[in-house]
Order: C-alpha cells, then structure tokens, then sequence
C-alpha cells in the first residue's frame, strides 16, 4: 500500500488541474459509456463557478506509488452565500438555528467529495474532510448534499459524525437530496 500525502490547493491551482480533476470525477464515479462526456462536462462547469466562490478550499489527496503521483482523492467547499439562497427547496421547515447560522456567514458547504474506488475504505476519504474543515475557521457548522441512493457514502458520512437534518430540492422538480450537518468547533 502506497503513501498518502495531503495538500491545499488554491482557487487558481484548482482552476490549472481542472482537466485532471475532471479525470478524477469521472474514475471516481465510474460513469456509463456516453455519460461519462456529459457528466465530466457538467463536473468542469460546476467546478469553474465554484472555485469563484469566497472562501474557496480544495484538499487534494495524492498517492506516492513510486511511479506517478496521481490524486486518490480530492473535496471542496465554501461557506454558503448569507442570503440563504441555497437552502431553496428545503423540504420542511428550516431550524432557526441553520438559518442565523448561513446569516452570519458560518456554515460551510462540502460541494464534492470523491475517492477513487481503488482507494476507498483507506481512511483517505475521512482524513480529506477533516482537513478541509479544519480550513473552514469561521465555520460552525458544515454540510454536505447527498442523493438518497447513495448509501455508501450516507454510512461514510455518518461514521464521520455527520446527522441528517432533511431534504433539499434545489431545482423545482430535479433531484431530492439528503442533507447532512456536522458542528464544528469554534
């Protein structure tokens, strides 16, 4: 088993790698044949306007084989606009104390978190997050979108401490989502 290394990348050098981080997605997610195009792209868009976000943070894992160092993994998030505006679609009520907490600027949103297949169940996925809130300083609390048949990475998330708090629908008819928090320490 080959070493792990962990680093930051900024919103420009995330912005450089955006090739091989497509590349990533795609292994990671291990699209169908014709899918794979389509998802890659939609990948490249979401992460051009995420890296414009404030408050940007990419964590990158790279496996150290010896031959190429190529990333095993990789998450990002912001904090999340004080508007609100991301929570559109809740399916419920939102707790009072979610919203004081996006109006004051501190909740954090993990917008990707992917780990190659050959490299799961290494640890690499949990060791990726927590470095990645350790960078969300001003940050109470973190929160991640999940689809409600990804089991595998709900039980990840949440023997990484995470709870769900409910569903979100971003867009009027796509896609439920489960969303899960963590507090995080001040």
């Amino acid at each position: 088993m080959s070493e792990v290394f962990f680093r930051r990348l900024s919103r420009w050098q995330a912005d450089s790698d955006r090739e091989e981080l497509a590349d990533l997605y795609v292994a990671a997610y291990q699209e169908p044949p014709g899918e794979e195009y389509r998802n890659r792209e939609r990948f490249l868009a979401r992460l051009a306007e995420d890296v414009q976000r404030p408050g940007f943070d990419m964590v990158v894992a790279d496996d150290q084989d010896g031959e190429d160092d190529e990333p095993a993994g990789v998450a990002y998030g912001y904090p999340l606009h004080r508007d609100g505006s991301w929570w559109r679609g809740f399916v419920g009520v939102l707790p009072d104390e979610v919203e004081e907490l996006t109006a004051s600027g501190k909740v954090f949103v993990i917008a990707e978190s992917m780990v190659l297949p050959e490299h799961r169940r290494r640890g690499i996925g949990g060791r990726l997050h927590q470095r990645l809130l350790t960078g969300a300083s001003a940050a109470e609390l973190a929160v991640v979108l999940l689809g409600p048949t990804d089991t595998e990475a709900q039980a990840a998330f949440r023997a990484w401490g995470w709870e769900e708090l409910g569903e979100l629908r971003p867009d009027a008819g796509g896609s439920v989502f489960r969303v899960l928090t963590r507090a995080l320490p001040n």
